[in-house]
């Protein structure tokens, strides 16, 4: 009688809610079957098409191929079967260190398991014991959400989160594809890139992550930062705007959303004694290139 697995390590039945449990099925070619795990030929594994992970750090895929070389696979893969061969579930580290190790076998648990439940046990997987960085567990929680039609508090369900942080991880993917890569790679925090969401222009929150590294900015400055860019001018008492504020905003939009970067429009206006005072047009650049870029929108070149 085949046994049964209903998890895959500590916690994971607490986290998949209403899911039956995976039963093993038999392995066609499968040699040495021992306490429901069973050894078959690593050529008849295929990565599977909903894997989270994108990226694995190449010094620990190394040490792990050395440890494999030494010690083999210790904690057998998961996998279902699909035609003639077999779709990974879980264990993709484990399944690159074993190619890079040259194994020609390796232990598995064939599970009976629905594509539903294939990605959510990668996801899950993946969570647990890989730690998914920030844009990978946002980029599955949204193909959790549009493959199955899954609101943000199911995905919470089933995973066992709150439906905030599942809200927050998926904001991180309307960055863009620059900063999402910085926040991957741990160079810009959680923090520093939920104050950049709140710039409108992508230009710009490429810009100031940009700052973030170059200055080694902390989360309360980059605050401070976007809270002045977004200030209105306040006027003394007793001036009067020569442009109606409705007008001026929209023409500072203009100039904003043309040049990519935070412009502060001044209009010419008249002082308490009668006299007429200058306009002024401040824009913002972070970098010797983000100038040369705004010159070129200028026609100009520097020197």
């Amino acid at each position: 009688m085949a046994a049964k697995h209903t998890g895959l390590g500590r916690g994971l039945g607490a986290l998949i809610k209403d899911t039956p449990p995976a039963v093993e099925t038999p392995a066609p070619e499968a040699s040495g079957k021992k306490d429901g795990i069973t050894r078959i030929p690593i050529e008849k594994i295929r990565k599977s098409p909903w894997q989270p992970r994108r990226e694995f750090a190449a010094e620990a895929l190394d040490d792990l191929t050395r440890s494999v070389q030494e010690r083999g696979i210790l904690q057998p893969l998961m996998v279902r079967q699909v035609g003639e061969t077999y779709e990974l579930i879980a264990g993709e580290r484990r399944f690159r260190a074993a190619q890079n190790a040259e194994l020609k076998d390796v232990p598995v648990m064939v599970m009976d398991v629905t594509d539903r439940e294939a990605l959510e046990l990668a996801l899950i997987e993946n969570l647990q014991r890989e730690d998914l960085n920030l844009i990978e567990e946002a980029e599955g929680y949204k193909l959790l959400m549009e493959k199955f039609e899954m609101t943000q508090e199911h995905v919470a369900q089933r995973v066992g989160k709150g439906r905030a942080t599942i809200a927050n991880a998926l904001r991180l993917l309307d960055l863009p594809d620059s900063v999402k890569r910085l926040v991957a790679e741990q160079k810009v925090s959680p923090g520093h890139a939920k104050v950049l969401l709140g710039v409108d222009i992508p230009r710009e929150q490429e810009l100031l992550a940009a700052r973030v590294l170059a200055e080694q900015l902390s989360v309360r400055t980059l605050e401070r930062i976007v809270a002045n860019l977004k200030r209105p001018a306040k006027k003394p008492r007793g001036e009067k705007s020569d442009i109606p504020d409705s007008h001026l905003q929209y023409m500072t939009e203009q100039l904003h959303q043309h040049l990519g970067t935070s412009v502060r429009l001044t209009p010419c206006k008249t002082l308490a004694n009668g006299k007429k005072a200058k306009g002024t047009i401040e824009v913002d650049f972070y970098s010797n290139d983000d100038l040369d870029r705004l010159l070129a929108m200028l026609g100009l070149t520097s020197l």
